[in-house]
């Protein structure tokens, strides 16, 4: 199996080469080889590439400052989206692509499944739905997958941060009224390899659609917080609950994050491990 793997130097993509490798050849490609932006590197990419599946891990995740430049983020996760599509399309390659938990606007009181509708309220979600909305309108053979809150040991996330945060200061104040499944990027990639593996290319494409594909379980960011204290070996209490209210960010959050993961369990036999669980294979990681 050959595999055209986009964003291979961020937390999803290093991952993936990992994940992917035992499955065949991998082509992978940084921003310099592959970048979405550019609409003539796409196209380059793949058709020299031949590769009969297109992992896309490449995106603009910078979610705040996607508020101040939406039109850059944009044109990366809705028109650079649009261009890889085609370009599969055209190969008859299946193109595995990643969103996000932000298409929706949180206001459900129970896990989103794949048919609900999406409306983001910020203009990072509103990308990345531009991009699910052009690969089914170019009708390439595809999996979305939509995951939530990922992190990883490298990189820049949420859960380095707080390492950080919990070794220089005594309180670390963090938001407990928004919910959500922090997601491993190596349980993810793993999950893509294991759809690859067990269903095969020619099942992945006779499914095409969206899928959920998110960490078990699920908590808030204070939760997810003081999770990483009690692994570090710190007391929980060092992290102090607030409002949404008393962290204003540039980007509006969803509250309600939570993905139902019900669908991708029952169509293809794949589930991802909890948060829990991941959470200290990945802290796990760093004392290596």
């Amino acid at each position: 199996m050959r595999i055209l793997l986009t964003g291979r130097n961020g937390q999803v993509g290093q991952e993936l080469s990992r994940a992917l490798a035992p499955l065949g050849e991998i082509i992978a490609h940084d921003r310099s080889g592959l970048d979405l932006a550019v609409p003539d590197s796409i196209v380059a990419a793949v058709r020299s590439a031949k590769a009969e599946v297109v992992v896309n891990a490449a995106a603009y995740t910078a979610v705040d400052q996607a508020e101040r430049e939406p039109e850059a983020a944009h044109a990366v996760n809705a028109g650079g989206v649009a261009v890889l599509a085609e370009e599969a399309k055209r190969a008859g390659a299946l193109l595995i692509h990643y969103s996000t938990d932000y298409v929706f606007d949180g206001t459900l009181d129970r896990p989103y499944v794949e048919d609900d509708a999406p409306n983001p309220v910020n203009a990072y979600g509103q990308s990345k739905l531009g991009g699910e909305r052009a690969i089914r309108e170019i009708d390439c053979a595809h999996l979305i997958l939509r995951t939530s809150w990922v992190y990883a040991e490298r990189g820049r996330n949420f859960f380095l941060t707080m390492r950080r945060l919990l070794s220089e200061r005594d309180k670390v104040r963090v938001v407990s009224d928004q919910d959500g499944a922090p997601t491993f990027a190596g349980s993810l990639a793993d999950a893509t390899g294991q759809l690859l593996r067990a269903n095969g290319v020619a099942a992945l494409r006779e499914r095409s659609g969206v899928y959920h594909a998110t960490a078990a379980g699920s908590t808030s960011w204070h939760g997810f917080a003081t999770a990483i204290a009690r692994l570090e070996g710190l007391p929980p209490t060092r992290v102090i609950p607030i409002a949404s209210d008393d962290y204003p960010t540039a980007a509006r959050r969803p509250r309600n994050s939570r993905l139902s993961n019900e669908k991708l369990r029952r169509d293809f036999g794949v589930a991802l491990p909890s948060w829990e669980a991941s959470l200290a294979v990945c802290h796990a990681r760093l004392a290596r």
